[in-house]
């Protein structure tokens, strides 16, 4: 259950602020679907705004990623900080910018590898070799 309102359409379609940011997510995405993170940041405008920007310009904005590997990074950072909610809708986007299935499974068995050995080394105090640091 959420902590905070989640928007309606006809609530933003009331506070130009919001109005503004749920029309660039619609155009940006070319969808109707604004999802519930939008949603639930509606009642502070300004962070709306303000998330949605870096979002856009670092997500939704062509790169030297493409955006498929952009999503595979998120969703495991996702994984890695426990957000449930990113790591679905960004699994999702994945999805929608052709992840397969095959490629799904290499990215769980890669993330459930760097977690076990992070942890093996992290306990284990394991010095950086000099060749690795930049």
């Amino acid at each position: 259950m959420a902590t905070v309102k989640i928007w309606t359409d006809a609530e933003a379609e009331a506070d130009p602020r919001v109005k503004a940011v749920f029309d660039d997510i619609r155009a940006t995405r070319k969808t109707d679907f604004v999802n519930n993170v939008w949603r639930a940041l509606a009642g502070q405008p300004a962070v709306l705004e303000t998330t949605w920007a870096q979002v856009k310009a670092v997500i939704a904005t062509e790169s030297a990623l493409d955006p498929l590997t952009k999503e595979l990074i998120y969703m495991a950072v996702s994984v890695a900080n426990g957000c449930s909610y990113c790591a679905h809708s960004h699994t999702a986007s994945a999805r929608a910018k052709g992840m397969t299935e095959a490629q799904y499974q290499d990215f769980l068995a890669v993330i459930g590898l760097a977690s076990q050995t992070n942890a093996l080394v992290t306990a284990l105090q394991v010095p950086v070799d000099p060749e690795f640091e930049v």
